[in-house]
């Protein structure tokens, strides 16, 4: 009998209680949730350094986006990057935040970076998921993983709570979405934070006046019936399908077999 999605959800360690009554109720109230704690520092370390290297020999691959970033390093599909990013869709915290918001239908929609250099990193406020919009029913669920402190000098993530109940773009409201919004706040936490927020809550990334790399890790999630960015099926490569387990198979969406 296959494996289903709340099969390898706890195949991955999440259980009732993974998420206190608390921070889910949080989640719900606010549309996202700050989870401390969940990457560890040698982890951060490894992480900073892979992104690094992949953006060498890679470079900022702005032409894998419908509207280039300046100043941004955009790496897509770590998923067949390194082994290291698997931490990314089989934490349980974060999958049980995630599981949470999609009712247990979920799956991996795409895992990249998007890290700021120095002078850069400005967005104009956004939603991720634009389908369903105002119904109060989430296709996706968005994350950003903090690999270095997120301060207000580096562009800490901004953030509007409760926006996931507006029902509106930003931009059918606000004449700039790159203007501070009223209630906005910023998510400034130490590295190892992981920030998780519905599709429909309104965020944006904020100028990085440091002289770092403000690194991130960008990871989301989707219903099982809404398409990945990239088809991971159709892209997985042999050895990291041979590789991973009937549950994180399943939490990506692929079979055994590339067939």
């Amino acid at each position: 009998m296959p494996m289903t999605p709340k099969d390898a959800l706890r195949a991955l360690g999440v259980g009732d209680e993974t998420l206190t009554r608390e921070e889910a109720g949080f989640l719900d109230r606010n549309g996202y949730l700050v989870l401390n704690n969940i990457i560890p520092p040698s982890q951060i370390e490894a992480f900073i350094a892979r992104l690094q290297e992949l953006s060498d020999l890679e470079g900022a691959q702005l032409e894998r986006e419908a509207v280039p970033e300046e100043g941004m390093i955009k790496l897509f599909d770590l998923v067949n990057k390194d082994a290291i990013f698997d931490l990314c869709f089989t934490h349980p915290r974060v999958l049980a935040a995630m599981a949470h918001m999609l009712d247990g239908d979920v799956k991996l929609h795409s895992l990249g970076s998007r890290s700021a250099t120095p002078g850069h990193g400005l967005q104009g406020l956004h939603v991720d998921f634009g389908a369903n919009l105002g119904s109060g029913t989430w296709v996706g669920c968005n994350s950003v993983w903090l690999l270095e402190d997120f301060t207000e000098e580096n562009g800490a993530t901004r953030l509007v709570p409760e926006s996931h109940r507006f029902g509106k773009h930003p931009r059918d409201v606000m004449s700039d979405p790159q203007q501070v919004h009223p209630d906005e706040i910023r998510i400034t936490a130490p590295a190892g934070t992981v920030v998780v927020f519905t599709g429909h809550t309104w965020h944006g990334g904020a100028l990085n006046r440091s002289d770092r790399i403000r690194w991130a890790i960008h990871d989301a999630f989707c219903r099982r019936d809404y398409p990945q960015d990239p088809v991971l099926q159709q892209i997985l490569l042999p050895e990291v399908r041979e590789r991973l387990g009937d549950a994180e198979r399943v939490i990506l969406d692929v079979e055994k077999s590339g067939q």
